[in-house]
């Protein structure tokens, strides 16, 4: 026989012997790094929710506490604010323009390693204070985070209008 068959075939065997053979016990036991995508999501959930109260209140400092140090925000039809200080300016700005009145509804989220990725869409009203108009607000979202000393900041957030 060929080495590399030999090789194969020594792999395929080393590996179907490591497989438990009464698979019927952990068939139904969820897989601890299952368990570990759960709290991660539950914690990236949780903070989605942190920044939906920061939208509804209209609290920049809250909104840009969320975002790693270097993130990077990224609003329909407005420049992209780059780190800390311009991710505070830009909620500070919108702010002082609009009070939204929204809901979340998360579509996806998939964690990798330290990186996960949501989709969202949100509804609700924009209350315009230049005019006093309350008018209806409908986005879809996408927001990148990153895992930063064990806790999900975002790294990247943007959105864009549905209609």
């Amino acid at each position: 026989m060929r080495p590399v068959v030999i090789t194969a075939m020594a792999i395929f065997l080393m590996v179907s012997c490591s497989q438990p053979q009464d698979q019927s016990e952990t068939i139904n036991q969820p897989h601890k790094n299952d368990v570990m995508v759960k709290l991660e999501k539950e914690r990236i959930e949780a903070l989605l929710g942190q920044y939906k109260t920061a939208l509804n209140t209209s609290d920049a400092k809250l909104a840009q506490s969320l975002y790693a140090v270097d993130g990077i925000f990224m609003p329909s039809g407005a420049p992209s604010a780059i780190g800390s200080a311009n991710i505070l300016g830009s909620y500070e700005f919108i702010f002082s323009q609009i009070q939204l009145n929204i809901e979340f509804y998360i579509d996806e989220i998939l964690v990798e390693g330290d990186f996960a990725f949501a989709t969202t869409s949100s509804k609700g009203s924009t209350l315009i204070h230049a005019n006093g108009q309350t008018v209806p607000e409908e986005n879809r979202e996408l927001f990148v985070f990153e895992k930063v000393s064990n806790e999900w900041k975002i790294a990247r957030y943007m959105f864009n209008k549905t209609k």
